[in-house]
Order: structure tokens, then C-alpha cells, then sequence
């Protein structure tokens, strides 16, 4: 597969690492020579420096022989442009474009139908928003995520000292918590991604990611004494567009906000947008500030500004202070191991979010969702089961799955499946399956249809 990446950023930079480890022909353009140098120097891709948006070096890049173009550099514009002039020049090629500002966001369906024909708009700001909003709803979870429409759900979990899930073998689950028992489909142990097998136990201090049903959330997480409580105070620090777009939802969902913002133009801009959000001008990490707003009676606190190392900062501050539950913006995917060991759990990450979009669009099979966790080094993915693919119609003990991937569940006719040894992948159903970073590629072959129509 030939892939074009417009953009040598962080996003430009992750994916490239991605698909080129997965031995795809990647090219990469952007008129940053440092940037393009970094890329060459440590990946096994090809780099033009120049503008995507260029016709002449969209052309010297091979556009006319490219399958997917990725338009990912920070300027929304660049972006829309290289995708109208690669439709000019190369209208089979498919086409991705990430597309931030909110303003476009009315657009987004005629980019798709009109030109540029835009086959994915990708917004990875309302991802976040969306991802910061369903880890308010579950206060003890590091990680959210959704399957299957909203009806499957994924959750990473701290294990406390106290947990009763501690010192217990998988095998034993079903004994011990009976048929309500969660799925365990990754486990983070010292910052190592361990694909779970019977015989594992968990221990205090694991990140375990588990699957449930979305209607059976509230009993499994009662198995780990974890409680889902309303949220009624929430602090955010950084009041650019994602602060924006997350205190709109929770003007929705009726909860009380504050947005502490440094730029005072931009709180002007806020307090004449926002309809019931506070805006409060000042420095995010100015603990006097926090303590004349008494902080600690908030429910959750958000840091979301474009500087990691503030973030990083004001959680931790924000704990000391007395607020359980931290939500943290993170770009820097170098900084992702460091950040449990000093206490902070629960990452967003824009770019992050941006990869996973782009992958699942990537992907060969009939791949519904990708999700990273654990920086990128684990993979979720949810997928429909192909009549000729080689993992359906067959005993799973039978098949031969790649080390390092294991078939979390299946979905069948709205039913959640335990997988067993006995159990047969039916076409048409669903599957999540976890994989660690280098068995994708040999998952991606057992997904595939052995009759080349894709």
C-alpha cells in the first residue's frame, strides 16, 4: 500500500512511524526541513520537502499511483487544499483530511459529497471532548471508550491494594465473579503492554482494560468497589477550542463550569460565546487562584492547554489540593511512561486521537474502530467478520492467532460472546480484538479477505 502524508508534525510523524514499521510505502511531505530531517533520520520512509498543497509536488510524489493521501499538517487550510488538488490530479485516490477549527465543522458533510470529496474528515478536538466527557461520567476510570454503537464498552481500571480482583488468576474469573465477569483484554505492568492469558495474575498497581456492556457497567465496576457518582463542578484550565467545546457540552448536561484562561482577548471571545460557563481570567497554575475559587470542591478538573508541561503541573497541583479526579491534555507521546509513576492516570491526547482515527481508515478488513492506548504500543479493534477471511468458520483453538493478539469478544445479533477455544467466528459478526503494536500486521492478514476486492 502507497500512503502520501502531508504534514511532519506529531500526528504526521506517529502515523508514518506506524505504517512504515507495517513495511507500507510511505511518503511524507512538508516544508519543514527539520521537521522532514527527524523523519528521515529515524524511519524508513521517503520525504520531500516542499508544500502539500503543490500540485507539482504532490506529482513528484506519485499521487497518480497513491491509495490514500493523509492531510495532516496544523493549518486546516493547507490541509483542505492538498486534498482538492490530489482530487484533481488523482480522483481514485482516497483522501483524509484533519480539520480542527469549529467553524468548518457545518461543512464537513459537502467536503465529503462536493469538492475537494474528502472521503474522512477527521476532528480529533471533538474526539477528545467526547472522550474527556465520558471519563466524568466514570470517576475511578483512566480510560473510556465505545464499541459497537455505544453498546459495548471499554474501561482501563487502576488496581488499588484493596481491590478483590488483586492476586486472582484469569482462569478463576468465572468461578470467583460468575457470568457477569469482565472480559480482561490488556494489562499495563510497568509500563509493559501484557496480552493477557489464563494463568496471569493481576496485581495492585496494574492499569487492566476490561469490556463489558455499556447496561452492565455500573455491576461490573461494583466488582472492582467502584462507584459511578453525578459530576456537578468542573474546572477547566485553557480556554482554547477544546476548553470551548467541552463547556458547551457540559452546559448541556447542566453541570456548573469554570474556564480559567491566560489570554485575556480570548476570555472576552468566551464570556460573550458561553451561555452559563464562569470565565475566569488568570494564570491555570496559580495556586492562589485555585484557593479563592476553592478548588478542592470540584468534582473534576481539566487541563487542556496547549502546553504539556502546565498541564502536567496544574493535576498534580489540583491533587494536592484535594481533587480526585484529574483529566490531563497530553501531545508529547514521549512523555505517556512517565506520567503513572508521578500519579497521572487519565491522558487525553489530541494527537493521539488523530492516529487512531487515521489507522482505522487505514486498515485493511472491515475495520469499524482503531483505538491506541497505552501511548501507541496497544492497538483496539473492532472489525466485522469477512466471509473468506481466514478467522471465521473455524474452532477459534484451531486458528492460529498472531503472538500478541487475542479475541477480546464477539458480538453476535446484539449478543456478547465470551470466546472459548470451541467458539466459531460467524461471517457478519463483530469482533474487538487487542493487539500489541507488532502484531497488527499479521492481525491486519487474519482480517482480510483472501479474494483481493478491497
Amino acid at each position: 500500500m502507497r500512503i502520501i502524508i502531508v504534514g511532519a508534525g506529531e500526528v504526521g510523524y506517529n502515523i508514518a512511524s506506524r505504517l512504515s514499521s507495517e513495511n507500507k510505502h510511505v511518503i511524507v511531505i512538508d516544508k519543514n526541513p527539520d521537521a522532514v530531517r527527524r523523519l528521515a533520520e529515524d524511519l524508513d520512509v521517503r520525504t520531500i520537502v516542499g508544500s502539500g498543497s503543490n500540485p507539482k509536488i504532490l506529482m513528484d510524489a506519485g499521487i497518480k499511483d497513491t491509495e490514500i493521501l493523509l492531510a495532516v499538517t496544523d493549518s486546516d487550510e493547507i490541509n483542505l487544499v492538498a486534498c482538492l488538488m490530489a482530487n484533481l490530479i488523482s480522483p481514485t485516490t482516497k483522501k483524509l483530511a484533519r480539520i480542527r477549527d469549529a467553524d468548518f465543522d457545518p461543512y464537513h458533510d459537502r467536503f465529503k459529497k462536493e469538492n475537494p470529496h474528502i472521503d474522512t474528515v477527521i476532528n480529533p478536538e471533538i474526539e477528545i471532548v467526547n472522550t474527556i466527557q465520558k471519563l466524568i461520567q466514570v470517576p475511578g476510570a483512566a480510560d473510556v471508550g465505545d464499541f459497537v454503537d455505544g453498546k459495548v464498552k471499554y474501561v482501563g481500571i487502576r488496581l488499588e491494594k484493596q481491590s478483590p480482583m488483586v492476586g486472582t488468576r484469569l482462569v478463576d474469573f468465572a468461578s470467583r465473579f460468575g457470568p457477569d465477569r469482565p472480559l480482561i483484554a490488556a494489562i499495563i505492568r510497568n509500563n509493559e503492554v501484557i496480552v493477557p492469558r489464563g494463568t496471569n495474575n493481576l496485581e495492585a498497581g496494574d492499569l487492566i482494560y476490561f469490556i463489558c456492556e455499556t447496561v452492565k457497567l455500573e455491576a461490573t465496576l461494583n466488582l472492582f468497589r467502584l462507584k459511578t457518582e453525578p459530576t456537578r463542578r468542573v474546572f477547566i484550565i485553557g480556554g482554547g477550542r477544546i476548553g470551548e467545546r467541552l463547556a458547551g457540552q457540559l452546559e448541556k448536561d447542566d453541570i456548573k463550569t469554570k474556564i480559567i484562561e491566560s489570554d485575556i482577548q480570548r476570555c472576552r471571545y468566551l464570556s460573550e460565546k458561553m451561555d452559563k460557563t464562569v470565565i475566569l481570567h488568570g494564570d491555570g497554575s496559580d495556586q492562589k487562584l485555585f484557593l479563592e475559587e476553592n478548588i478542592s470542591r470540584s468534582d473534576v478538573m481539566v487541563t487542556v492547554t496547549e502546553d504539556d508541561e502546565t498541564n502536567i503541573l496544574v493535576s498534580l497541583m489540583a491533587k494536592n489540593l484535594g481533587v480526585r479526579n484529574t483529566i490531563t491534555r497530553i501531545d508529547r507521546s514521549n512523555y505517556f511512561p512517565l506520567l503513572s509513576t508521578i500519579g497521572i492516570d487519565k491522558i487525553v491526547s489530541p494527537r493521539l486521537s488523530a492516529v487512531s482515527s487515521i489507522l482505522q481508515e487505514v486498515r485493511k478488513g472491515k475495520v469499524l474502530s482503531d483505538i491506541s492506548i497505552s501511548g501507541d504500543r496497544g492497538e483496539f479493534i473492532e472489525a466485522i467478520a469477512l466471509e473468506t477471511s481466514d478467522i471465521t468458520n473455524s474452532p477459534l483453538k484451531k486458528i492460529s492467532f498472531p503472538k500478541g493478539a487475542i479475541l477480546v469478544c464477539i458480538v453476535r445479533e446484539g449478543q456478547v460472546i465470551i470466546p472459548a477455544g470451541d467458539s466459531i467466528v460467524r461471517p457478519g459478526d463483530r469482533m474487538i480484538l487487542f493487539a500489541v503494536r507488532h502484531a497488527v500486521k499479521k492481525l491486519e492478514k487474519l482480517l482480510t479477505v483472501k479474494l483481493d476486492f478491497f
